[in-house]
């Protein structure tokens, strides 16, 4: 069998390294940091501990960078809105099923344990203080008062409606991240009714 190149093998370290962060993003969304060891993510990515640490020297800079890749992630949401053909209200609807994709799931809970969990790294606090509630909202204010401008998103101060839109979507995802079986999410046309108005 011929050695492996540089490519090849590059390739294969890329690899590991995303089913690490993969194992990783299981087990600290659910445990949150202080609740998670590399032991129990190296378990999760079936592979040995020693293995874990050529990739990340801490609990807290993988924790960290993952947390880091969710925010991006929420903002580049945010963001791509405005490339979407559409009305105001169409955007709106296209983030919304985005947000409540079960895909995401992880990521929100990931956000959620490091907003609240002990023992967050500094980097991380940091990072959550970047990307507030206030950056999102901001944000979304140009299409929401664009959607106002049109008649399509309910009068008043457009901020506190995206506060309280993103509000009842971060509830809704602590609501569906217990995995009950009798809940189910209410669909993006339901909840377009809070923005719409009567």
């Amino acid at each position: 069998m011929a050695p492996l190149n540089d490519e090849q093998l590059h390739q294969i370290r890329d690899e590991r390294k995303e089913q690490i962060m993969d194992a990783a993003l299981k087990v600290f969304s659910r445990r949150g940091i202080a609740g998670t060891k590399m032991s129990m993510i190296a378990a999760e990515a079936g592979i040995s501990h020693g293995l874990l640490y050529h990739y990340f020297k801490s609990k807290d800079e993988l924790f960290t960078t993952l947390v880091q890749m969710a925010m991006l992630g929420a903002q580049d949401a945010m963001k791509s809105i405005y490339d979407l053909q559409g009305s105001p209200l169409d955007k709106i609807k296209y983030l919304t099923k985005e947000i409540l994709d079960e895909s995401g799931r992880p990521y929100f809970m990931l956000i959620h344990q490091a907003r609240t969990s002990e023992g967050v790294p500094e980097k991380v606090k940091e990072l959550i203080a970047q990307y507030s509630l206030k950056s999102f909202v901001d944000e979304l204010l140009p299409v929401f008062k664009e959607g106002q401008q049109t008649g399509e998103i309910a009068a008043g101060d457009p901020a506190e409606l995206i506060a309280a839109y993103l509000s009842v979507l971060s509830s809704l995802m602590m609501l569906n991240a217990q995995d009950e079986e009798s809940y189910r999410l209410p669909s993006s046309d339901i909840l377009m009714r809070l923005v719409t108005g009567p």
